[in-house]
């Protein structure tokens, strides 16, 4: 399924959340919170669109190994005395340039992610926040993983929630483990109407589970997003205009 499909489908959970728990505030930030987690499986798509808004570093990565290279080599040349330091400083420089000038494509969003979720747990220990490091181990190991597996199962999704429930002790808000998971579950009850199906279980089952209505990516799968976004949105305005009314 498309990201603009998830998108929808995860804000309007948001809307479900917000509108009939019971407990839970109506809050915009919560319903931004999961939209969010209904693109975050596809981390490890690298045409995805929150793969592609957090890996921002993406196009500075390559000349970053570029930098460092000069770097080292600067460094070699003005500091170190002629001898086998030397020659091991202007080994690393040239192993650096040369890996920053074959970087393309894949590789440097991987890489742009990795540094994104690094910098990610690096803030959750320096706050305290548990939460927020468990979130950066997410996002880098996410882009390292084939395409609906392990980021499309289960027990991602229960690790995402648990990471709202963390997140919802450190800062008192209550509900960001319902929107969290909500959101993030939306995404993989979405993918399993789609062909490929969705493999919950993963690794204790390899078996693709799921409706097969939508084939992404085409004409009539477009289409029936649009419906399946359109007629959920109506049932959950529907409900919350119900509980409204009494």
């Amino acid at each position: 399924m498309r990201g603009s499909s998830h998108l929808a489908i995860g804000l309007i959970t948001g809307v479900a959340v917000a509108g009939l728990v019971p407990g839970v505030p109506f809050s915009p930030a919560g319903i931004a919170l999961a939209g969010f987690s209904a693109l975050a499986p596809d981390l490890d798509h690298p045409s995805s669109r929150l793969s592609k808004r957090l890996g921002f570093a993406q196009n500075y990565v390559r000349w970053a190994f570029i930098a460092v290279a000069a770097v080292v080599a600067a460094y070699a040349q003005w500091q170190l005395t002629p001898g086998s330091d030397r020659r091991l400083a202007f080994t690393v420089a040239l192993a650096f340039g040369l890996v920053g000038a074959a970087m393309q494509g894949e590789t440097t969003r991987k890489l742009a992610l990795l540094f994104t979720g690094l910098c990610t747990v690096v803030a959750g220990l320096y706050t305290g926040f548990v939460w927020l490091s468990m979130l950066g181990c997410f996002i880098s190991l996410a882009p390292f993983t084939s395409h609906r597996t392990y980021t499309h199962t289960l027990w991602a999704a229960a690790a995402w929630t648990y990471i709202g429930h963390l997140a919802n002790q450190s800062l008192g808000w209550h509900g960001v483990a319902l929107f969290a998971g909500g959101g993030y579950v939306s995404h993989l009850l979405a993918d399993s109407l789609t062909k490929a199906g969705v493999k919950w279980f993963m690794p204790l089952a390899d078996t693709s589970l799921g409706i097969p209505l939508i084939r992404t990516g085409s004409k009539s799968g477009n289409l029936l997003e649009v419906i399946i976004c359109a007629v959920y949105g109506a049932l959950v305005l529907g409900l919350v205009v119900s509980r409204l009314e009494f």
